[in-house]
């Protein structure tokens, strides 16, 4: 194993594990030399951890988890912490955020507000789900993301017939879902590293998708200076530590709601919209931690 000391003089080895290169990825390589570091990708179907010195992670210093799959992810994560490698994003941090349902009721319980939901496991607790709070309102599942699978449920016989799709998959970690009420058509994407707020900008559905998410490329203008924004991604960075999260906020008459929040966030659109420099961000902050672990 290569300790944080050893890297005086030369470049810091970081390990992006991840499924595939993106355009995400493909920016971070391109930066890190600028600030010190060196990056590679590391394919995560390839690492076969478990050793406690696994020989996929000798001369890395830091490892940091961009695998798209929650599963994975976490997996890596916590095995690379076993083997003593500084991860980014934490194991931890990686667990509360694959499962939305588990997630929200984090936060809610440390007083950050999410949106009113309900958990359905079955066609009862559906129904339950939308007398309770009726329609419009959207399905999407528990375990996902980029805009995967959700659902705008507009009246009651199509949420119905929505339903019969969802109880047709295989598997119950398929049709764990989650009901909220529909709260329109914008949202606000945060981009996060260490506890710094880089970017954030609104994000509108348009054209024939309903959905606002930021990977389905839809309008965005930047959000700078939203002392409610500012307020509302620090009580999630209280909850889940330091990292490098995609916070995503709804807004309400009370203020801003955490939609959900990704460990592995894609961060173009973001970019474009506010021209944050995120990449340069992320460098510094595993340069931070690297430093941290030297000391």
């Amino acid at each position: 194993m290569t300790g944080a000391s050893e890297m005086a003089g030369t470049p810091a080895k970081v390990a992006i594990v991840a499924d595939r290169i993106s355009w995400e990825e493909r920016l971070l390589i391109q930066a890190a030399p600028e600030h010190g570091l060196t990056m590679e990708w590391v394919n995560d179907e390839s690492l076969t951890l478990g050793d406690p010195e696994p020989a996929s992670l000798d001369g890395y210093q830091a490892i940091l988890v961009r695998s798209r799959s929650y599963t994975r992810g976490g997996l890596v994560a916590g095995l690379s912490e076993a083997a003593g490698r500084l991860t980014v994003n934490s194991a931890q941090a990686i667990h509360a955020c694959e499962n939305k349902a588990a997630l929200r009721g984090l936060l809610r319980s440390a007083g950050v507000p999410v949106p009113d939901f309900r958990l359905a496991l079955s066609r009862k607790d559906f129904d339950r789900a939308l007398a309770d709070l009726g329609t419009p309102a959207v399905l999407k599942p528990v375990f996902g993301g980029m805009g995967k699978r959700v659902t705008l449920l507009r009246d009651a016989d199509t949420a119905a017939s929505v339903y019969d799709y969802v109880e047709d998959l295989g598997h119950a970690f398929e049709q764990a879902c989650l009901i909220e009420p529909y709260l329109g058509g914008t949202s606000v994407r945060c981009m996060v590293v260490g506890r710094e707020l880089v970017g954030a900008a609104q994000f509108a559905s348009g054209g024939t998708d309903w959905r606002n998410n930021a990977a389905l490329g839809n309008s965005s203008r930047p959000v700078h200076d939203d002392p409610g924004v500012q307020k509302t991604v620090q009580a999630v960075i209280d909850v889940l530590g330091e990292g490098i999260y995609g916070v995503d906020l709804f807004t309400s008459p009370a203020g801003y709601l955490v939609n959900e929040v990704n460990h592995a966030p894609g961060f173009r659109g973001v970019a474009s919209a506010t021209g944050a420099d995120v990449p340069a961000a992320v460098c510094r902050h595993l340069l931070a931690l690297l430093h941290g672990r030297q000391g």
